[in-house]
């Protein structure tokens, strides 16, 4: 098609208008507020928002990663767990479509999360890896044991116990294809290990232990975000690393042996990446990669909105005193976040504490008046936030924290204006043979905007894989997700009437993930915000066929169903897709539940499942628009 006829086709021209609308809007940084875009395309939603099927208190908290999926129960419908990071992992059973009141599986900073049955038990296991409290509380990877009666014990140390670590990502895969669950533990590295590897790799000894059999190169800082995917199709799981420094590939020319391939596989540098998807874009039968991309935002970041009178603010460790801001007698902060052991916002001249009712973990709101609020402390002794009103219409805030604070205060009129962070592009790469090119403008990655996370479904049940892709924010603005509709293998389309959206002030991007948790045939999301709330929409978009099948283990070998690659070919049209398949930088989800789109397709679907240990088999199935058993 060239570009004149193109743009001759009316709704490509909107879709066109809308894209370039948006890239405009994004280089600013700033998430475009839900009604603005939604305006812009007529039409009925994608989704929409279900709250009474996630009954959680839902308060603003700090999130780790994406949420973890997989049918812990063994009943069929998904369950899921959720990490409020640094306050509890919350595990949601599935009762038919409705999530049940969570559960608190442990308490404290966790991080990566994965689950398999890795000694081939019947029960389902959870590898939760625990933080280690800035360096100073290393702890090793905690296991659970998951009955189909939903009984939840705590497993003992393994014989060789594993790593004490500033616990990262951790990951089961089959690494070796002997059908055995292999683990993949990696820590954010220790002072006290003096630049030595802390990336493990354990082999799975047939479920007794796990033996660490190599380990990957030294990463710095928080560089152990992991995809496992196999980009050269030979059946053995590859490794792409990203997160403080550009991507890396390692191809395994063997079990347990891994070949840095980043110049060769790679078209160019990727570096700022924050999430790695595989998509089979064109149904050619391999897995393509989607990328996001986000600059850091520094500390001292802050975000203006004049018009809503709105002040965001970003804040790492130590002190900072900002400019003062113009505000009327009353102001409110919305959304304070400054954790223990430097939660306390201090008031006025004197530095008196607020007296905050309830916990203090979560985001707070707050209300003063400038009477209560009189004058500001010549010295930041104590570690928290100050605020305090300095006369003729000003306020002045500061920030003296040792982790991470954030917050909106509401009221603000006038504010030095700070420079947006960056902009960056999301790139599309497409397989070939395993080795990458761009196609990021063929496709119609052409927008400029922090990313974080996307997810990969058949949103509209035709056959292709599309993309909900969730932007980082800007913290003053709700956050709207990009959610493109894939043009059978040709371009995905950017629309805007599709209502993901998270509307609470003070949070940032983090995380999505899909499942149809109510086995409707239609693919859910399940959205998740780091200092905010989670998000359950339900998808309303298709009428078209579906095809679900859920994936079991071996039965010729009993091998593990995670990881599996499942082919669809439904009137001659090809999928592929895998167990485990996610946009989580740190965990893994093991959904055995594959939901496939079919179009209009009415006819028998051919069914081929290739295991980690390579044993296959195929089957036809006649019954189309329902989940079944192989």
């Amino acid at each position: 098609m060239t570009p004149k006829d193109y743009f001759l086709n009316k709704q490509n021209l909107l879709n066109a208008f809308v894209i370039v609308l948006l890239a405009g809007v994004f280089n600013t940084a700033c998430a475009l507020p839900a009604e603005d875009i939604n305006d812009k395309v007529n039409g009925a939603t994608l989704f929409e928002q279900k709250q009474g099927h996630l009954p959680l208190k839902n308060n603003n908290l700090r999130k780790w990663d994406v949420a973890t999926v997989a049918d812990l129960d063994q009943d069929g419908f998904p369950d899921i767990l959720l990490n409020d990071h640094g306050f509890s992992l919350k595990l949601l059973w599935n009762n038919k479509g409705r999530f049940a009141k969570p559960y608190d599986l442990i308490m404290g900073d966790m991080h990566g999360i994965t689950v398999g049955d890795f000694n081939n038990d019947g029960r389902v296991e959870i590898a939760v890896s625990r933080g280690g409290g800035s360096g100073g509380n290393a702890r090793n990877t905690k296991f659970f044991s998951i009955g189909t009666d939903r009984s939840i014990s705590a497993k003992p140390d393994l014989d060789t116990p594993m790593p004490f670590m500033r616990g990262r990502t951790v990951k089961l895969v089959d690494l070796n294809q002997d059908g055995w669950l292999d683990l993949l533990n990696f820590a954010f590295p220790s002072q006290e290990m003096k630049g030595e590897s802390e990336n493990y790799v354990f082999e799975n000894k047939k479920g007794s232990d796990f033996i660490e059999i190599t380990r990957l190169p030294a990463i710095k800082r928080d560089g152990q975000k992991t995809l496992v995917t196999d980009f050269n199709n030979d059946g053995l799981p590859d490794l792409i690393i990203y997160g403080n420094d550009r991507a890396r590939a390692y191809q395994a020319s063997k079990a347990f042996e891994y070949n840095d391939v980043t110049d060769t596989v790679f078209p160019s540098p990727l570096p700022d990446v924050t999430s790695i998807n595989e998509i089979d874009f064109d149904n050619d039968g391999d897995f393509d990669l989607f990328i996001t991309r986000s600059v850091e935002y520094q500390p001292g970041q802050t975000f203006f909105d004049k018009s809503q009178q709105l002040l965001g603010y970003y804040w790492l460790r130590g002190a900072r005193k900002y400019p003062p801001f113009d505000a009327g007698s009353v102001i409110e902060f919305i959304n304070f976040q400054s954790q223990w052991p430097t939660k306390n916002l201090y008031v006025g001249e004197s530095a008196y504490p607020y007296e905050f009712e309830g916990e203090t973990h979560i985001g707070r709101d707050v209300r003063l008046v400038n009477s209560d609020a009189l004058g500001f402390p010549d010295t930041l002794d104590e570690k928290g936030a100050y605020i305090g009103y300095v006369g003729n219409d000003q306020w002045q805030f500061a920030t003296a924290t040792s982790s991470i604070s954030t917050g909106v205060i509401k009221g603000v009129t006038a504010f030095p204006l700070m420079a947006k962070p960056e902009a960056l592009s999301d790139i599309a790469l497409q397989n070939n043979g395993g080795k990458f090119e761009d196609v990021s403008q063929r496709l119609g990655i052409t927008y400029h905007v922090n990313t974080v996370a996307s997810a990969v479904a058949d949103i509209n049940n035709d056959g292709y894989s599309d993309l909900v892709v969730i932007q980082k924010g800007d913290l003053i603005h709700p956050n709207t997700a990009l959610v493109f509709i894939n043009e059978k293998g040709k371009q995905l389309t950017l629309t805007a009437s599709h209502g993901v959206t998270s509307t609470e002030l003070g949070a940032l991007g983090l995380g999505i993930e899909p499942l149809d948790y109510d086995l409707d045939g239609h693919v859910d999301m399940l959205v998740g915000n780091d200092r905010g709330k989670w998000h359950l929409f339900h998808n309303t978009a298709s009428q078209n066929n579906f095809f679900g099948i859920y994936i079991p283990s071996s039965p010729e070998t009993n091998c593990n169903a995670m990881g599996a690659v499942v082919e669809v070919l439904a009137c001659s049209l090809l999928q592929k897709k895998k167990v485990g398949q996610t946009s989580a930088a740190y965990s893994l989800s093991a959904n055995n539940a594959l939901h496939f789109g079919v179009g209009s397709c009415d006819e028998p679907v051919t069914v081929t499942i290739t295991w980690s240990d390579k044993s296959q088999a195929t089957k036809t199935f006649n019954q189309l628009n329902a989940y079944l058993n192989w």
